[in-house]
C-alpha cells in the first residue's frame, strides 16, 4: 500500500468495508471481524489507529501479527488467509489486514460452543459494525457457496399472499409472516430463505431483527 493510499484510508470514517482498532485486543474478538469480512464483502482492519484516527502506532509488530494469524487461521472455520502490511506512517508503524470476500462462506468463530449459545457463529458486516447472523442469514449465505446444497422454490398461496401484502405493507419479518400465513416459525423462516435466495425478496439485516421487502 502506498503512501497515498494509506492517508486517504485513515481519512474515511469506519464503514461498512473498514475498521480501525487501537491494538490486536485477543484472537476470539479479532477472528469475529476477520468473519464478518469474509462473509459480505471482504473489508480492511487497521491496527495501531484509535477510532479518532489518532495514530498510536503497534508496539510489537511481530506479537500482534502472530495473534492476528491466529485469528485467521485457528478461530475462524474454515480458515481465511489475510494480506498483511506493515505500514511506516509519521514514525510510527501501523498494521493493514486486508480480508477478501470468501468463496467458502459461511465462515464461523471456531470456539464457538452451540449447546452453551443460542446464535449462530456466523459474522457478518452491518454498516460499521460486525454483528451475529441469524439463521437465515446464514441459508442465505451458504446458498452463495458454489459447494452449497441447490436451490429449490415453489409459489404457492402463502407465497403469493406474502407477495401482495408486501405491496402495501412494503416490509415483514420472519415472527409476522408465520403469523400472517399462520405457520411455523421454522416454516415461515425456510419460505422467506427460498425467495432471497430465488432472488424474489431483500434480507435487511440489523443489530435487533431481521426483515424482509420484495426485490426491485
Amino acid at each position: 500500500m502506498k503512501t497515498r493510499d494509506i492517508k486517504e484510508l485513515l481519512e474515511k470514517e469506519e464503514n461498512f468495508e473498514l475498521e480501525f482498532k487501537r491494538k490486536v485486543s485477543t484472537p476470539v474478538k479479532i477472528a469475529k471481524t476477520i468473519i464478518s469480512f469474509a462473509n459480505t464483502r471482504g473489508g480492511i482492519l487497521v491496527f495501531g489507529v484509535d477510532d479518532d484516527h489518532t495514530i498510536v502506532g503497534v508496539d510489537n509488530e511481530k506479537e500482534e501479527i502472530e495473534m492476528i494469524l491466529t485469528a485467521a487461521n485457528f478461530y475462524c472455520e474454515p480458515s481465511i488467509e489475510p494480506y498483511i502490511e506493515i505500514i511506516p506512517h509519521k514514525g510510527k508503524d501501523i498494521i493493514v489486514v486486508t480480508i477478501e470476500e470468501s468463496k467458502q462462506k459461511p465462515h464461523h468463530l471456531n470456539t464457538y460452543d452451540k449447546k452453551e449459545n443460542h446464535g449462530t457463529g456466523v459474522y457478518i458486516r452491518v454498516k460499521d459494525k460486525t454483528v451475529e447472523a441469524s439463521k437465515e442469514v446464514v441459508k442465505i449465505l451458504e446458498a452463495e457457496n458454489p459447494f452449497g446444497p441447490p436451490l429449490r422454490v415453489s409459489i404457492g398461496d402463502n407465497e403469493k399472499y406474502l407477495l401482495d401484502y408486501l405491496e402495501k405493507v412494503e416490509r415483514i419479518t420472519v415472527k409476522e409472516y408465520a403469523k400472517l400465513v399462520n405457520v411455523s416459525y421454522r416454516r415461515a423462516s425456510r419460505s422467506l430463505t427460498q425467495l432471497v435466495r430465488a432472488g424474489i425478496l431483500r434480507i435487511h439485516t440489523n443489530e435487533k431483527e431481521d426483515y424482509y421487502t420484495k426485490s426491485p
